[in-house]
């Protein structure tokens, strides 16, 4: 058993120290994926901007990209996206939405089988207007933000309103720094998009739960101890599982990334950087030792008596 164990039952990190580190840090590169997000934008899929989404698989093997590429630029459809995904011989292509409606986009549609011809099997064809594209980003945003506000009303039930107020930081710092990357990679933002978001809040915020449950633990336990020396221990205890669990999801996620296919790449990518290089953390980073300044344990810091419970 001790051959499996990562992370001993008794470390004593001192990670409040790198406070004053950790969020000059993490406050510069929200900065930066704000600016990213406002300059660079996100790369909105056929779900948010309307489109149609052609499923071919080539009949003579492994498919041309570049000679179906060069194909379709000819047809003056705008900006055709092809994307190979599964097998060599499947290809995904993307046309973006034709001024003139839904008759615009079944003759665009049409085009695209002429100039194709019969070497390609049609697996799927899907057709996502305008009107439609729209409602699913108002739904998405919608559905986001009450996702964020439902945390924040249960937390403040659950704990004390420092507490809530730090998770909701460390859930916002996770989602503009996971939107920043997007906007930087400029990988496809679409529906499986929100959903990676949604499960991303959900990872950092249980690791965070975690966290300031045994944070609530250790205040009623020992009532003269520094905020800093408590939350080192708390975050120190909890250790353990964050690592095993933080190691499982990103061992399945990294299969999910390199064999999962081009059709979930946006959301395993996306996943990816939210749980590994983001969520864990900020759950230590930030959402631990931001209730020192949130004012939890107020009082604490000035006792000058020694703690005879301390361990």
């Amino acid at each position: 058993m001790r051959l499996l164990r990562i992370v001993p039952d008794d470390t004593k990190f001192d990670f409040m120290r790198f406070r004053r580190v950790s969020f000059p840090i993490s406050a510069a590169l929200s900065i930066m994926a704000i600016l990213l997000y406002f300059l660079h934008g996100l790369n909105f899929g056929i779900d948010f901007v309307g489109g149609t989404l052609i499923e071919v698989q080539s009949k003579a093997g492994a498919a041309d990209l570049a000679r179906m590429r060069s194909t379709l630029s000819e047809l003056n459809l705008g900006e055709v996206q092809l994307q190979q995904f599964g097998a060599p011989s499947d290809v995904l292509i993307r046309i973006p939405q034709q001024p003139g409606g839904d008759v615009a986009q079944q003759a665009a549609v049409g085009k695209v089988r002429g100039a194709l011809g019969t070497d390609v099997e049609y697996r799927r064809v899907e057709v996502v207007g305008p009107r439609v594209s729209t409602e699913l980003l108002g739904f998405g945003i919608v559905g986001l933000m009450m996702a964020i506000v439902s945390i924040l009303v249960y937390l403040w039930f659950r704990f004390e309103w420092q507490f809530a107020l730090g998770a909701m930081i460390a859930n916002v710092h996770d989602l503009v720094l996971t939107l920043g990357f997007m906007s930087l990679t400029q990988i496809d933002f679409d529906l499986t998009s929100i959903a990676a978001l949604l499960t991303i809040l959900g990872y950092s915020l249980n690791d965070t739960v975690v966290i300031y449950d045994r944070i609530r633990e250790m205040l009623r336990r020992y009532k003269r101890m520094t905020m800093p020396d408590l939350l080192n221990i708390s975050v120190n205890s909890t250790l353990s599982r964050s690592v095993i669990t933080h190691v499982t999801v990103s061992l399945a996620l990294l299969a999910l990334l390199l064999f999962g296919g081009q059709a979930i790449h946006s959301f395993t990518a996306t996943m990816m950087f939210g749980v590994v290089l983001v969520g864990t953390y900020t759950s230590v980073f930030i959402a631990a030792p931001i209730l020192i300044y949130l004012g939890v344990g107020t009082g604490r810091d000035s006792l000058s008596a020694p703690d005879k419970n301390k361990p």
